[in-house]
């Protein structure tokens, strides 16, 4: 598996599973009935962000992260991602390499922390991969997720120092 710098081209592979995992409804805090071009807006992107893709011998997208400041001025050297996996190649690592390579940018690029703004606790297979890559659940917020079929469940703010 090779991580690389998104390009342009690599959307028509992104976007499908991008948009069954937002339409799930059950790890991720966007509308579920996002359309391309806002979901495009949203996910690739731009300086001091950026935007990565996993993919295999092939070159097939495995899955992708994006990475940028969590905040502005005083508080800009916290930095923070975002992650999806293509259902297909869940298991096989995917998050944790993107996870180790996310690590690896924020603190090339001086970031002193790493901060995940919204992992839903229920789903327990990111908690336990954050949790092993040092992450720690600084807050929950209470019923801060309305989940499709547990109804409203906590919103862990996930953190850790570089």
């Amino acid at each position: 598996m090779e991580i690389r710098e998104a390009k342009a081209v690599d959307w028509p592979a992104i976007w499908p599973f991008l948009r069954e995992i937002v339409a799930a409804g059950d790890t991720f805090t966007w509308p579920r009935d996002i359309g391309e071009e806002r979901a495009r807006s949203f996910w690739m992107k731009e300086p001091p962000g950026r935007t990565v893709v996993a993919v295999d011998s092939e070159g097939a997208v495995l899955g992708t992260a994006n990475m940028n400041p969590n905040h502005m001025g005083p508080a800009s050297h916290i930095a923070s991602a975002s992650f999806m996996v293509a259902p297909e190649h869940a298991g096989r690592g995917v998050g944790r390499a993107l996870g180790e390579h996310v690590m690896d940018w924020a603190r090339a690029e001086g970031y002193r922390a790493m901060q995940f703004n919204a992992v839903v606790e229920t789903n327990e297979r990111a908690v336990r991969l954050w949790r092993s890559l040092g992450m720690e659940v600084v807050a929950t917020l209470k019923e801060g997720f309305c989940h499709p079929t547990k109804g409203y469940v906590g919103l862990h703010i996930m953190y850790r120092l570089l």
